[in-house]
């Protein structure tokens, strides 16, 4: 049923036209995803020689592919990103850790001048909270608020500075695979105000393609070939003022029971022009799941709670609704030759992060660095670039924290397990200290943090620990236990590797490049890429 009949008259008058509309997009989409989407067919092969190419790369999703491809345009690689609509941020804030934000200084994307500029917000302390649960406290964690606008602004510009060469209002149509290179069509979209009669697709010749367009990209959808989500994570949210002002920000916040078969989840930070809060849920993707409509109400109903104030106050200044899929199979390995995903499209995130922003800075450097050295040796094939996104144990454990964060269509459990069992993890955690809580919350799982909280919950409440085991299952924790083997595993074999770069320049391009991507494998598989300040 439509938002609009199902909301009492205060609360529409909260809601804009533009709202509802959207909503209404957002659930048409989230029914049709449910049910299935068609498999495109946007990728094939020619056994045709390409000859000359336009440029060494192509960029597929400019939003953030203009990261990488303004880092390497900058090393001298000639680069062109086609964007679908207009390449320049949105007035939301992107939240993320300062530490992080180090990789556009090391790849030479922005000044310390310009660094500082593109932060609009910070805060300080972060809470964690769980019903009935006393509060935990964090410092710099997801405390940076970073102005999208200018950031987007300032990488295009130095993008087209540099050379590199940027298709707006240009959508991804076809890949051809050749021999000796890639050739993508593409056409303005059907929304662009740009189509005109006579205009002609443009066609591009590449040595490689990157495939930057999120989660629903057609090029990944072809590659995963229907395969439905193990996971999706709903959220509905927006930026108000009316809100008192608070100066701390929430990162994980649940006060009420399970309900409608989810657990549902609160975020809150202060931004320019208002607080920005989120309400998310892990499910699946099955057809009984809510609609965004009868999300957003339930968002609507619990916000005064939450936040302490009438609805008759708020004002809202925008709002969002989205989901995130989530793979078992990511990241995703790329079935073609040419082509790879980068960032959302190969669900380089783990099954709790929204991925987006957050994701791709961290591993910004290492992409960086590798497609260089691909592009360097002509290493291309599927089989080379697979090794840019490997396997990555501390991605995979995670599965069982969001299989125990979630509630089945057909389980009935006590309404207060997900708080009670989450505030368990983290008094285990905040007992361990800074060096177990931090990597967990910025979605970094390190095998002695996991171990040592793992080891004092099992002490602190063995009879909970043996509750969560019957709610995922005990095949689901046979598949959790070889990912935490890897865990281990990995972590020993980065700390072995650590000081072996001197033993590269033995090595040819090939073997120097399959070695590095061993090493970035530990490293980041690990989780030993972050490191706590």
């Amino acid at each position: 049923m439509p938002l609009s009949e199902t909301l009492p008259e205060s609360l529409l008058a909260q809601i804009s036209a533009d709202t509802l509309s959207q909503l209404q997009r957002v659930d048409r989409f989230w029914q049709d995803f449910r049910a299935g989407l068609p498999i495109p067919d946007v990728v094939s092969q020619s056994s045709e020689i390409l000859g000359e190419v336009d440029c060494d790369l192509i960029i597929c999703g400019g939003t953030l592919g203009i990261f990488i491809g303004c880092a390497l345009q900058r090393r001298g690689w000639r680069v062109t990103v086609i964007e679908q609509g207009i390449l320049r941020g949105r007035e939301q804030e992107w939240n993320i850790s300062r530490q992080e934000l180090d990789a556009f200084l090391e790849l030479d994307l922005l000044t310390v001048a310009e660094l500082a500029q593109s932060i609009a917000t910070e805060y300080n302390p972060a809470r964690i909270a769980f019903q009935n649960s006393p509060d935990f406290w964090v410092r710099d964690v997801l405390n940076i608020g970073v102005d999208p606008v200018f950031l987007l602004k300032t990488l295009k510009t130095k993008f087209l500075e540099l050379g590199g060469r940027l298709f707006e209002h240009t959508g991804f149509q076809q890949a051809i695979i050749h021999p000796d290179g890639v050739e993508v069509r593409s056409q303005p979209p059907a929304t662009s105000p740009f189509l005109i009669p006579d205009y002609r697709a443009t066609q591009l010749k590449a040595r490689l393609l990157l495939d930057v367009m999120g989660h629903f990209s057609s090029i990944a959808r072809q590659a995963r070939q229907g395969a439905k989500p193990d996971g999706v994570c709903m959220v509905v949210g927006s930026c108000a003022t009316g809100i008192p002002t608070k100066e701390y920000g929430d990162l994980l916040v649940s006060f009420t029971p399970i309900q409608k078969q989810c657990q549902y989840f609160w975020e809150a930070f202060p931004a320019r022009d208002g607080r920005t809060t989120y309400m998310f849920t892990y499910v699946d993707a099955d057809p009984s799941r809510p609609s965004f409509s009868e999300l957003f109400e339930d968002y609507l109903d619990l916000l005064p709670q939450y936040q302490e104030v009438d609805l008759a106050e708020i004002q809202f200044k925008r709002t969002l609704f989205g989901f995130f899929p989530a793979y078992r199979n990511s990241p995703l390995q790329t079935p073609f030759d040419r082509i790879l995903q980068v960032g959302d499209s190969s669900g380089n995130q783990s099954p709790l992060s929204f991925g987006g922003f957050g994701a791709m800075v961290r591993h910004l450097v290492r992409l960086t660095e590798g497609i260089e050295e691909a592009l360097t040796g002509n290493l291309l094939s599927k089989e080379d670039l697979r090794l840019l996104q490997p396997y990555q144990p501390n991605l995979s454990v995670t599965w069982l924290f969001q299989k125990a964060m979630s509630v089945g269509v057909d389980r009935n459990l006590p309404v207060d397990r997900i708080n009670q069992m989450l505030t368990t993890v983290f008094k285990s955690m905040s007992k361990l200290g800074d060096p177990v809580l931090k990597p967990f919350l910025q979605d970094v799982v390190q095998f002695p943090a996991l171990s040592q909280t793992m080891l004092d919950m099992a002490f602190s409440d063995p009879i909970l620990v043996a509750q969560i085991v019957q709610q995922v299952g005990i095949s689901a924790l046979i598949d959790w236990s070889k990912h935490y083997i890897n865990l281990g595993s990995y972590s020993l074999l980065h700390q072995l590797g650590k000081n072996r770069g001197s033993f590269d320049r033995d090595l040819s391009l090939t073997q120097q490049y399959s070695q590095h991507r061993r090493r970035d494998s530990w490293q980041y598989g690990s989780g030993g890429d972050y490191t706590v300040d």
